[in-house]
């Protein structure tokens, strides 16, 4: 006899209309939201995984950060779900998968759209919109740079600080063949030299976009074993949603990242100190900095000490991006952050030819989305570090 996966405790349902006058999608969401919470007699803090459907209208990307933001949430897993007429029943095993693998124990599935054929869709009711555009805070570059700053106001970093994150990228792309910045190193002075771009961001502390694709196969731990070749496995996981407009970040500092890597070291029954590799998410050198103090790798404000007092190659005394990371291999879209999972895995597969680390047996991976807004971290093992703890070892 099969054995129950999961249980739907509440629902909310709006009344079906043929015309929406002056509603938003994002206020239906809520409301049904509403509806839904009621009856099943929970708070909305008991909320930690949210599933949406592609359709919002005030947003046209990072939905899950948006119904989030608006509704008052910071999941720790959050995802869409575009299947069309079957999005709604695909939500509800994805949710009850979510709750299996641990990552969350209470997922809200939400779908729905405003019509209003006479009034376009207004942007007006999403806070990056009213909030951050109008003032100029629109784009990366921009709200990347007030992070910098607040670094560097809270804590005194200075510029040098930060070069340092992209001269170890550039040092380690001219180990792998194929990064974009091979054969173009730089050091802390040329990036200091190169253009303000978004003051007090330099041209070299920012991704250069370059096409590119990434793929990665996952499969079962079995199915791994019976193919008798090496792989790379997956011990623990985080995920947090914090916002989406910078305006609304909880923090300038510090970011959803910190739980995301504490909940993916917690899985994993590791620490930081337990990794032989950091590939960390790097669009920009301010986002290497928080994730290394938010790692609890150094203390808060202090990373550039750390930068100063250890080496950053394959093999340094903490390897780091050693594929260059997006600041030295190159963005390719959202294929950016797929880069650092598939160095990792050839780092612990040691097929990470002539920039191997020796005897690499766990890695950090982290991803990060909208501006230090969505969040996942990954620690992945070596195979002789998996199968032992499965009690295989040889």
């Amino acid at each position: 006899m099969s054995q129950p996966k999961a249980a739907i405790i509440g629902v909310g349902e709006l009344k079906p209309c043929r015309v929406t006058n002056g509603a938003s999608t994002l206020g239906m969401l809520a409301q049904a939201s509403a509806l839904a919470l009621k009856d099943a007699g929970i708070h909305k803090s008991d909320i930690d995984g949210l599933l949406v459907g592609p359709q919002v209208g005030e947003t046209p990307q990072h939905v899950p950060a948006t119904v989030a933001e608006y509704l008052g949430l910071q999941p720790n897993m959050a995802n869409v779900v575009d299947l069309g007429g079957a999005s709604g029943p695909g939500m509800i095993w994805r949710a009850a998968a979510a709750i299996e693998a641990g990552m969350c124990h209470t997922v809200l599935c939400v779908l729905g759209n405003h019509r209003n054929p006479e009034v376009p869709r207004s942007p007006n009711r999403n806070p990056i919109r009213e909030f951050d555009v109008p003032f100029g805070a629109s784009g990366a570059n921009t709200t990347y740079a007030q992070l910098k700053q607040a670094h560097m106001a809270a804590f005194q970093s200075k510029d040098e600080d930060f070069a340092l994150i992209t001269q170890w990228a550039r040092h380690n792309a001219q180990y792998h063949p194929h990064a974009i910045f091979n054969g173009k190193p730089c050091d802390a002075s040329d990036v200091l030299q190169s253009p303000l771009i978004a003051e007090p961001l330099h041209l070299y502390e920012i991704v250069m976009p370059v096409a590119g694709a990434e793929a990665v196969i996952v499969t079962s731990v079995e199915r791994a074993k019976a193919l008798n070749k090496p792989a790379a496995y997956l011990m623990g996981a985080g995920e947090k949603v914090t916002h989406r407009a910078l305006s609304q970040a909880p923090d300038l500092t510090s970011g959803p990242l910190k739980p995301s890597m504490a909940q993916a070291f917690k899985q994993s029954n590791t620490s930081v100190t337990d990794m032989d590799l950091l590939s960390l998410y790097d669009c920009y050198s301010i986002m290497v900095a928080l994730t290394l103090e938010d790692s609890g790798i150094c203390p808060p404000g202090k990373f550039g000490d750390f930068l100063r007092h250890n080496t950053f190659g394959y093999d340094g005394s903490c390897p780091m991006n050693t594929h260059g990371g997006q600041l030295g291999f190159g963005q390719p879209d959202l294929a950016g952050g797929m880069t650092h999972v598939v160095e990792a895995v050839h780092q612990l597969r040691e097929t990470a030819y002539g920039r191997q680390i020796r005897s690499a047996q766990y890695a950090l991976v982290t991803g990060n989305g909208a501006t230090l807004s969505e969040a996942v971290a990954l620690v992945l093992a070596s195979e002789k570090v998996a199968l032992d703890n499965l009690g295989e070892g040889q």
